[in-house]
């Protein structure tokens, strides 16, 4: 069944073409479509489209579906086209008329649209919460290893002193920026593009400011061209969203891999949290991290293709939207895994004790030796020439005494203010 059946028969090579994988990504939005044809519903009866007793059919049937949805017994057949499509067929199998009355004043762009709108803006909300649990983990990380030095690094090579405190409460902080474009992200899919129909409006008398209530959209998107065009702008804006989030953690987990091989051998983790080798038994491979940063780097690519399909359409609806559905659903599905497994095995963490007195950290210190010549008088020039040269002649002898007591730095991490910081959800 299809929406735009006009009994006309369509080859198969192009039907199976045309839908795609349609039927299993729709599967993610059901709820979402039937959320949107009962504010549909409610509307048309409002307008004396349908009578109240319609309604009260439509209602009924609707939330038979949704019930089915919630319990996983809904299924798409290949019969169909889409979601729209069955849950369409299955109201007028079931109500008769009533049930073809359901797509009056609507086309399946706007119903697509909606849909996507809701799942996405819902998603994005659970990915924040998601993101503030394991913000959360991270800052109790840090609280709990903020006396734990760690070398710290530039270009790879041994540089400054920091600490396991600084490390995880560095990663938490970047989540703060992360939130802020998922909540951005959010407000531009929290607008109802219902009533725009084709792209172009209605000449039934609806109510959109009605909709956009009974949905929980926060506005709506006024001009129904501009609702049309905001298919693949709102993919757009949240691959970004993604993306940010997705850096944050691939770089983390780039650590996480690095920190826990041989040669850093800074932390580890319990032996279920690993896999092994078919030809090597010693292997304790980090294989969770290393496949949340591929997958985060997979994601990061995910705005480039949402540009390039939508770059140079002009106004109006295309097929080429389509193309849009399946890996920005795929991301945000993703994206929820990866937080949870991420969270579950950073939490189990073993930090390690480091010796900071190992002949390889032994110029740790010099920036902060130089920096005591200069409180005790030195020019800074002078104690860098005096610290260099020390270097240079292997005469140098670390001290490891001063204390970095401004905020966020060391040994005053400001873990108070980091939490403070993190948005409402």
């Amino acid at each position: 069944m299809k929406l735009w059946d006009k009994g006309l028969t369509i080859d198969k090579k192009i039907e199976q073409f045309t839908v795609g994988n349609d039927r299993e990504i729709d599967i993610h939005i059901a709820k979402y479509d039937v959320i949107a044809s009962k504010a549909h519903a409610i509307m048309l009866e409002r307008i004396n489209i349908i009578t109240e007793e319609e309604l009260k059919q439509l209602l009924g049937g609707l939330n038979v579906l949704e019930a089915q949805i919630e319990d996983g017994t809904f299924v798409i057949e290949e019969d169909f086209e889409d979601v729209h499509s069955k849950i369409e067929f299955e109201l007028t199998k079931t109500l008769g008329d009533v049930g073809k009355k359901i797509h009056t004043a609507r086309s399946r762009n706007d119903q697509v649209l909606v849909a996507l709108q809701l799942y996405f803006k819902e998603e994005l909300k659970v990915i924040q919460t998601k993101t503030k649990t394991f913000f959360d983990t991270l800052i109790g990380l840090a609280e709990t290893h903020k006396g734990s030095l760690l070398p710290g690094y530039t270009h790879l090579q041994v540089a400054m002193p920091s600490s396991f405190g600084l490390w995880f409460s560095a990663y938490a902080e970047l989540l703060i920026d992360d939130v802020y474009m998922l909540q951005a992200a959010q407000k531009v899919a929290d607008q109802n593009p219902l009533g725009s129909a084709a792209g172009y409006g209605s000449s039934f008398p609806i109510d959109r400011e009605l909709t956009t209530k009974e949905m929980g959209f926060s506005t709506l998107k006024y001009n129904v061209v501009a609702a049309q065009m905001s298919r693949g702008k709102s993919e757009r804006t949240i691959a970004a969203s993604l993306g940010s989030l997705a850096n944050t953690l691939s770089r983390f987990a780039m650590d996480i891999c690095l920190y826990n091989s041989q040669n850093f051998g800074f932390i580890a983790f319990p032996d279920e949290l690993t896999t092994g080798s078919s030809i090597m038994p010693h292997k304790k491979n980090p294989d969770v991290f290393e496949l949340i940063r591929g997958k985060c780097n997979k994601i990061q690519a995910l705005q480039t293709e949402m540009v390039l399909i939508t770059n140079n359409l002009p106004s109006g609806y295309h097929r080429d939207y389509q193309l849009l559905k399946e890996n920005m659903i795929q991301a945000l599905e993703d994206m929820k895994d990866i937080l949870d497994i991420f969270n579950f095995s950073i939490a189990q963490v073993k930090v390690k004790d480091i010796d900071l007195h190992d002949e390889k950290y032994k110029f740790l210190f010099t920036v902060d030796n130089i920096n005591t010549l200069v409180v005790d008088g030195m020019s800074f020039r002078d104690a860098y020439k005096k610290i260099g040269g020390e270097v240079e002649a292997g005469t140098y002898v670390p001290d490891d005494s001063k204390k970095h007591t401004h905020l966020g730095s060391i040994h005053n991490l400001g873990l108070d203010k980091i939490s403070l910081k993190f948005p409402k959800l």
